[in-house]
């Protein structure tokens, strides 16, 4: 659910060195590759920069790590490594499914600029246009905050997250607006407009304002808009209660506290995400969706323009726009996409304009944002590659 950042909010467990070290000695023996190319037989292969970033992320006590990349030519190939189970040694599934968590906000977004297109819906627009009187607490008032600034984070917005533990998350539903209320018992970060923080808030608004527009559940216009168009077959957004993976996908983990076993936290109840992390979906589904929303196929020019104008996160090199951030690369030029983490999967990736696309996938929330910047390094690794 969470983009983390220098800046932006992080949920810290404690170290993973004890027990997750240990498992990761059983994982590396237990590891799984993607199909490789027959090397020629008087030439050694050359090693694999994508698959030896998974392992190490596996040495570093990650139960599993998976990816999916695209070649400029268009060729792409899937990668696992570590174990889908640390309790019975399974395989982690090719192209396995897991909970996307913030890349979510992308498709939120997406069908929010699709009004935008449409004439139903003012980016420059007050909130309180669409929700009145919603929007009120201590230096919060929705006739000053408008659409924009909530899909860009700059609306001052305080974030629920840092209320809700990650047993609520597992176990309680709650409604958009149960989580609208836990934001506005806080003040508010700073006036609409003068700077940027991330908060979830303003993508359960975004969803409100979706629903209010169109008259139709999120989920529906997530569906018909975004997900059916592209063919995205691994994708949805859980109905209400909803507390499974659909489909083959490897278990969800988060630490317990220092030299504690890995808890498990694949089934949850994810609805303290939804229009802001709640969806599930696989690697090579979400490069398709960022590779079509950059290739124009989901917006027009005049609105994919808007999302790509971007404000500076910190100090971190990193930009947002709307629902969308730009990333540097090592090797010149930036990617874009989102990334985001729910308890027990984190997700990084992005597309670059020339057609290369990468996601990564973990097994768990890394600790701290230097354990983020290390999955961060091998998507930079897949797209710089030659």
């Amino acid at each position: 659910m969470r983009e983390r950042t220098q800046h932006g909010p992080r949920r810290r467990h404690g170290g993973r060195r004890g027990t997750a070290a240990a498992a990761a000695a059983v994982v590396l023996a237990l590891m799984t590759t993607g199909a490789l190319t027959p090397a020629a037989a008087s030439a050694a292969p050359r090693p694999d920069t994508v698959q030896q970033g998974l392992e190490a992320l596996v040495r570093d006590g990650r139960p599993a790590a998976l990816a999916s990349v695209t070649d400029r030519a268009g060729h792409s190939r899937t990668y696992t490594a570590g174990v889908g189970d640390l309790s019975t040694g399974a395989k982690v599934p090719g192209d396995g499914q897991v909970r996307i968590g913030s890349n979510t906000k992308t498709f939120t977004a997406v069908v929010a600029l699709q009004l935008v297109g449409e004439g139903r819906l003012g980016l420059d627009t007050p909130v309180d246009t669409y929700l009145p009187g919603l929007v009120r607490g201590e230096g919060i008032d929705g006739r000053h905050i408008t659409v924009r600034q909530l899909l860009q984070h700059t609306s001052g917005l305080p974030d629920y997250g840092k209320d809700i533990s990650d047993d609520e998350i597992r176990y309680r539903y709650f409604e958009p607006r149960d989580l609208v209320d836990l934001a506005l018992r806080q003040r508010a970060e700073f006036p609409p407009g003068t700077k940027w923080n991330y908060s979830n808030t303003n993508y359960v608004l975004a969803g409100l304002i979706v629903q209010k527009v169109t008259g139709r559940p999120l989920a529906e216009e997530i569906d018909r808009r975004v997900i059916k168009p592209l063919g995205l077959r691994h994708t949805y957004l859980p109905a209400p209660g909803d507390r499974t993976v659909r489909e083959p996908h490897p278990k969800g983990y988060r630490e317990t506290g220092p030299g504690r076993p890995l808890r498990e936290y694949t089934e949850i109840d994810p609805s303290a995400g939804w229009a802001a992390g709640q969806m599930i979906s696989t690697n090579s589904d979400v490069n398709r969706f960022f590779s079509a929303l950059l290739g124009g196929e989901l917006l027009p020019d005049a609105q994919l323009a808007q999302m790509r104008t971007t404000v500076p996160v910190g100090d971190t090199g990193a930009r947002y726009g709307l629902g969308l951030m730009s990333r540097k690369l090592s090797c010149g030029g930036v990617y874009w996409g989102h990334g985001g983490d729910i308890v027990g999967y984190e997700t990084r990736g992005g597309v670059t304009d020339d057609g290369r696309a990468a996601n990564i996938a973990v097994t768990s929330v890394p600790d701290d944002i230097a354990d983020t910047r290390r999955v961060e390094a091998v998507v930079d690794t897949a797209l710089c590659r030659r």
